[in-house]
């Protein structure tokens, strides 16, 4: 904008706001130190109360996780964890993913807070035993090592499905696929669209490798 001869500011039309109401529009009343990285918001609602989830919640839990993992020898992983409300999971308690070094939980536990604790040693009985498989090759998911974790996590007597009064949503299976040696059938809602083979085939005859032999037909 081009500023008049004798160097008064220039005029502003009646219909735009000036720089100065621009400036104060687009400043925040929280101070810098207050900003929370996008992780540690509390962005997920508890579905009974209709509050934010604590975020100080998140990083409590994830302080007892390192200290679990630091306890049982997985002092690598607990320096990557990280621990995270999902608003998605509906029927589950929790989930835990290995490569992405992530446990998520349900909200709805915050409805039955003397579960979290042991939702949370669960999930990280999954990322104990995978962590100790040196091979690196996937595991069965509630299989003899994760008794081990569990064991060592304190939920010695823990079992692979929770007993809360979650709604649960159940769909027929779709598909059947058979293992051409032990001729076991598993249902499966969706296809399967990777090849897999039969678990309990493959560790009776090829130690627990992948084995073509015993891979699952539809």
């Amino acid at each position: 904008m081009r500023s008049s001869e004798s160097g008064s500011e220039p005029k502003t039309p009646a219909n735009m706001p000036s720089l100065r109401q621009l400036e104060f529009a687009f400043q925040t009343t929280d101070p810098p130190s207050s900003i929370l990285s996008l992780r540690e918001r509390p962005t997920t609602k508890s579905p009974s109360e209709g509050k934010l989830v604590a975020s100080s919640r998140v990083v409590d839990l994830e302080l007892q996780a390192r200290k679990l993992l630091r306890s049982v020898g997985a002092k690598r992983i607990a320096t990557e964890l990280r621990i995270e409300w999902n608003s998605r999971l509906k029927t589950t308690a929790g989930r835990a993913d290995y490569r992405q070094k992530v446990i998520s939980l349900n909200p709805r536990l915050i409805e039955h807070p003397t579960e979290i604790d042991r939702t949370l040693r669960h999930e990280l009985a999954h990322i104990v035993a995978q962590f100790r498989e040196k091979s690196r090759r996937p595991i069965s998911p509630h299989g003899p090592e994760w008794k081990e974790a569990c064991r060592d996590l304190g939920i010695a007597d823990e079992k692979r499905c929770h007993t809360l009064p979650f709604p649960a949503q159940r769909y027929a299976p779709r598909f059947i696929y058979r293992c051409p040696n032990c001729r076991h059938d598993f249902a499966r809602v969706r296809k399967i669209k990777r090849t897999v083979a039969c678990l309990a085939c493959c560790r009776a005859h090829n130690r627990g490798e992948f084995d073509a032999r015993f891979r699952l037909k539809l």
